[in-house]
């Protein structure tokens, strides 16, 4: 079996420091849930679905990269969106565009219940190396 290894990055604050913002399992980096904070203040970028969601994708883009991946190595992301922010997926697509021009990995979006602390949205993601 091949071993796994939390990571981190301090350029991202963490939500939970129980949780790792990611875990590396061979060739294969899981990206846990990401919200959309301001890496300067730690704070939610605003309380817009829109400006939280470019945020949370610019947040992966860190936390990949710094991993040794990148955006366009990631296979697939889930998409947490509270219930009613984006009801035609018109918000979430212009910013999945934006960040996957071409060749866009696979996406689900489940729409869930509100999370704490005006928290719109939250991006999980698996990546190659």
């Amino acid at each position: 079996m091949e071993s796994k290894t939390s990571f981190n990055t301090n350029k991202i604050p963490r939500s939970n420091l129980v949780i790792p913002q990611a875990v590396i399992a061979g060739s294969l980096i899981f990206v846990s849930g990401t919200v959309g904070v301001d890496p300067e203040t730690g704070k939610l970028i605003s309380e817009h679905f829109e400006d939280q969601a470019f945020q949370a994708f610019r947040n992966i883009k860190t936390i990949l990269e710094e991993a040794g991946s990148s955006l366009d190595k990631i296979v697939k992301t889930t998409v947490f969106m509270v219930a009613d922010q984006d009801k035609d997926f018109s918000i979430i697509n212009k910013v999945y565009s934006y960040f996957f021009p071409v060749n866009p990995p696979a996406r689900s979006a489940p729409q869930v219940m509100p999370f704490p602390g005006n928290i719109l949205i939250s991006v999980e993601c698996i990546a190659l190396i």
